[in-house]
């Protein structure tokens, strides 16, 4: 009995699923990115994710969890861009402002920005995935109290196995909208 387990095992070992889930959700974050034309391996659709439905209902919540701190991380270093300068490093100004309180107050303003970062980089284990994270993904959703992520079953099954398979993909993106907006085209009647 599986008694209090929650979680779907997957059929792997317990360190194979952590793995394939930081791979899933550095995925989503990476398709996000700006590729080059012709690039091999460059996303189709940005924000999206086509994996199994188990999959994808398992690696949700470690998406969300990874927005809400980022969310939480910009907030942060919103607050420490008032006690910041513009001053160039290893300036003189610079090194007045380094030795005074308001850079006290900076790096006590901006610590929970970086503790934020560390973590989603330790969570995904991909630093350009948490880049792309604090960078596009989470002022997109600034507003939003949470429910970043939806899934969309697919009609066809994987080849080979016939597991169900769907899309994980970021809410609001521009995608959808521009489908859901294109004006559709009527059936033509059928010859008789």
């Amino acid at each position: 009995m599986r008694h209090r387990r929650k979680g779907r095992v997957l059929g792997r070992s317990p360190s194979h699923q952590r793995a394939l889930l930081r791979n899933l959700a550095s995925a989503l974050m990476l398709t996000e990115r700006e590729a080059e034309a012709g690039e091999a391996g460059a996303p189709k659709v940005a924000g999206r994710i086509i994996t199994t439905l188990a999959k994808a209902k398992e690696v949700r919540p470690l998406v969300e969890r990874c927005v809400t701190i980022a969310k939480r991380g910009l907030e942060a270093s919103g607050k420490a861009r008032e006690f910041a300068t513009t001053a160039a490093r290893d300036s003189a100004e610079w090194k007045r402002w380094r030795e005074s309180e308001v850079w006290t107050q900076w790096a006590r303003a901006a610590a929970p920005a970086v503790k934020a970062r560390r973590r989603v980089v330790q969570l995904l284990g991909d630093k350009q995935a948490a880049r792309i994270l604090f960078e596009r993904i989470a002022p997109r959703f600034t507003d939003r109290p949470g429910g970043y992520t939806r899934i969309l079953k697919l009609a066809t099954p994987r080849l080979g196995d016939a597991g169900p398979r769907a899309i994980l993909e970021f809410v609001g993106s521009d995608v959808g909208a521009a489908r859901a907006a294109a004006p559709r085209v009527e059936a033509r009647p059928a010859r008789t």
